[in-house]
């Protein structure tokens, strides 16, 4: 749900385009530079425990075959179908004119703000494919051999500098700012270290300082703005590793408490999930566009665009799901 503010905001950035760009907004650039740090790291860990739980049940064939079926397909048919309407409408938006084609034609920087073929958001299906690939062999390995980190009783202070593994491996196949061998690394820690009890367990213990260290960090951020990126570029990245970090063991601590249960509501909102990943931007764009010919009120734009976006996603993830060809191409529970 986190991701309908997130692109909405964006539309207002003042750090880069987007495929609708409206007014540069302070105030919402800063909400942003405190979530992108910890946002995507969050949910490779999250992939990467998961895998833990499900090569429990499952052989390293299925697990592969299910990985072609949820995540390879959806992104294909999703590039397809999904995408170009993004990158058509930017660039009439940017441009005045566009052609369809040229998605499929056009080579640009891969982020397709001003039209061009890109995997859109979908970067993050097509990133979790090839890193549960990359993963597979070690996580087989594991399977077989049961060999496990020896951390049953890991101190929290050694659990809080893992985050320099991640950060060092930022350099590792970085493609346009999105790391392969960090997100890799998330992943892995996911799987070996965060999927055991006795860690989850220290976490949930650990919870309120762990959040209070996490929103005194997004304080931090949003009171400085930009101001904190300029300060030195190694400490920056430093700070960001720690500061995401310590959101995971956080978010994943105080979940463990608080939302270890499951009601109706719950239960369709974690099968909807990825469906109204798939379809969210897309409308956020669709609506954006038309919104900006109705009104230039800023306040007006983003209820509306929000207003519209939500429902509308959670429709089509629901038309979809009930045709059985579109829940096989789009990978819906």
């Amino acid at each position: 749900m986190l991701l309908f503010p997130y692109h909405i905001f964006m539309i207002y950035n003042n750090f880069e385009s987007f495929y609708i760009h409206g007014a540069e907004i302070d105030g919402l650039s800063r909400i942003l530079h405190a979530l992108w740090p910890w946002m995507m790291p969050v949910l490779f860990t999250i992939a990467g425990m998961s895998s833990a739980y499900a090569l429990q049940k499952r052989s390293g064939g299925t697990y592969l075959k299910e990985r072609v079926l949820k995540l390879l397909i959806p992104l294909l048919f999703g590039m397809l179908l999904i995408i170009p309407v993004q990158t058509y409408l930017a660039e009439i938006f940017h441009y005045g004119s566009a052609n369809y084609w040229n998605y499929f034609a056009k080579v640009t920087d891969l982020t397709g703000y001003a039209g061009g073929f890109t995997p859109g958001h979908l970067w993050f299906i097509l990133y979790l494919f090839v890193i549960s690939l990359l993963a597979l062999p070690f996580m087989l390995y594991h399977q077989k051999h049961r060999k496990r980190f020896d951390i049953q009783n890991v101190s929290l202070p050694l659990l809080l500098a893992l985050f320099v593994v991640p950060l060092l491996m930022q350099l590792v196949l970085d493609i346009s700012g999105k790391s392969v061998g960090e997100y890799f690394t998330f992943f892995m820690l996911g799987y070996f270290v965060l999927s055991q009890e006795s860690v989850l367990d220290k976490m949930e213990r650990c919870r309120l300082p762990l959040m209070a260290i996490f929103i005194a960090g997004f304080i931090l951020i949003l009171a400085t703005g930009t101001g904190i990126y300029e300060i030195n570029s190694y400490l920056f990245d430093i700070i960001a590793g720690f500061y995401a970090w310590i959101a995971i063991l956080a978010f994943i601590g105080m979940a463990r408490r608080h939302l270890n249960f499951q009601t109706k509501l719950t239960g369709y909102l974690s099968k909807s999930s990825f469906g109204v990943y798939l379809f969210h931007q897309s409308w956020i764009v669709v609506i954006a566009f038309f919104v900006f010919r109705i009104t230039q009120n800023v306040g007006l734009q983003i209820a509306l665009i929000l207003l519209f976006s939500v429902p509308i996603t959670f429709l089509t993830y629901n038309i979809c799901k009930s045709i059985g060809i579109t829940r096989w191409i789009f990978g819906i529970k």
